[in-house]
């Protein structure tokens, strides 16, 4: 393939995920099939497929962009490495659920797994490594535990907060004005109550 073409092809390999990010941001993860993203991106309904030969490659391709935000905005806040890792764990704990209340749509796929399931696509390669981050930190923190299964608890339970907040849930059954003493009585629960200084 001349270089012009594999420069074509992969700027419409792009677009397309770029026009699958902004549908699945204003219109959310169902939104996202391969007719509607072709119409958005000015191509065939049949031109996808030649970059994407499933669909659930161009979702994958898709929730990638959003693991790739969430990581960098991970790195971002862990930046201060002398930090306890309580206080990286409160600010990774706000970082996820700031990205899920301002990304409704992209926080669904990302973690729909059985839309994207399929080992083959590297989106593990994306998204692991986040978890691994979480896995460590709770390490740091409480040395004394099985650190995946405690980071795997805190994690459904950052989730869980996301997901009802998202629906109103949780301000009607607590009357809390925002998710900061829900994200501190979640660290509390998985970690222990923090030490006083």
């Amino acid at each position: 393939m001349p270089d012009s073409e594999a420069s074509e092809a992969a700027g419409l390999r792009a677009r397309l995920v770029d026009v699958g990010v902004d549908l699945v941001a204003r219109e959310g993860a169902q939104a996202l099939t391969l007719r509607e993203i072709a119409r958005r991106a000015g191509v065939s309904h049949g031109a996808p497929r030649r970059h994407f030969p499933t669909h659930l490659e161009l979702l994958s391709a898709i929730a990638r962009r959003g693991f790739a935000q969430l990581g960098e905005r991970a790195t971002e806040t862990l930046a201060d490495a002398g930090a306890s890792p309580r206080t990286q764990l409160t600010a990774l704990g706000r970082v996820y659920l700031d990205f899920a209340l301002d990304n409704p749509g992209m926080y669904e796929l990302m973690f729909r797994h059985d839309l994207l399931e399929s080992g083959h696509l590297g989106l593990r390669d994306t998204s692991l490594p986040l978890f691994g981050i979480l896995v460590e930190l709770v390490g740091r923190a409480r040395p004394n535990v099985d650190a995946r299964l405690v980071a795997g608890a805190l994690w459904a339970n950052l989730h869980g907060i996301a997901q009802l907040w998202r629906w109103g849930s949780l301000q009607l059954a607590t009357g809390a004005a925002d998710f900061t003493p829900l994200l501190g009585s979640a660290l509390d629960a998985h970690l222990g109550p923090e030490a006083a200084v």
